[in-house]
């Protein structure tokens, strides 16, 4: 049983956090045109991600980020694992039923795909956090969307990087131009939603400061 309206709290922007993440991760094979680029529809829900990683790091600090950002890394990488059983095991043959090709060619990302989400949300993560100590030390209780949005321009621009570089670049099935491109693309696409969505931080403050008010 819950001891407080804080754990609760916690727990309800812990599982909107992992959700996102895990959903995200099962979405980013998907590919879109944006304009003349092409970007993951896999960045869709991490604004949301964004949101809730700034709320937890305002009422339960640095500590409660990252811990829940290595549980959320295991879980992701625990998805993967779950999936790759069961693209093992065969499909029963028979119309409008989802047949091995189909299952595979949605769920089976390829391992570098899977290390590269991986890193680089670990990565980005721990950057968004320190920016956002650090901001919050320099204003106090102030300027909630300085640390807010200046903590994801930062993280984001290494996210984009890290999981393209490493999925598409490396692994030589993006030339440098394209993926240079493709990752501005999806970071200025994450940044725009990011700002967009800031008066959900407030929100979530006023939200949140209600519900704790009496205890």
């Amino acid at each position: 049983m819950l001891q407080s309206k804080k754990e609760t709290v916690y727990i309800i922007l812990a599982g909107i956090f992992i959700t996102n993440a895990v959903v995200a991760e099962l979405i980013g094979g998907k590919l879109i045109q944006v304009g003349p680029y092409l970007m993951s529809v896999g960045i869709l829900p991490w604004p949301i991600v964004f949101v809730t990683t700034d709320l937890i790091n305002e009422y339960f600090g640095e500590r409660g980020v990252k811990k829940l950002s290595v549980i959320t890394a295991c879980l992701i990488a625990y998805t993967f694992v779950i999936i790759y059983a069961a693209m093992q095991i065969p499909a029963v043959a028979g119309d409008g039923l989802v047949s091995d090709n189909q299952f595979n060619g949605v769920f089976g990302q390829s391992l570098w795909i899977i290390v590269g989400s991986i890193t680089a949300f670990m990565v980005s993560q721990l950057i968004d956090v320190t920016i956002f100590h650090f901001l919050k030390n320099k204003t106090g209780n102030k300027m909630i969307w300085l640390r807010s949005t200046g903590s994801t321009v930062i993280s984001q621009l290494f996210d984009s990087f890290i999981v393209l570089g490493i999925a598409f670049w490396m692994t030589g099935k993006m030339t440098t131009e394209v993926f240079i491109a493709s990752a501005f693309t999806g970071y200025f696409v994450k940044l725009i939603i990011a700002i967009a969505l800031t008066p959900l931080i407030y929100l979530g403050h006023s939200i949140i400061e209600k519900y704790l008010r009496n205890e």
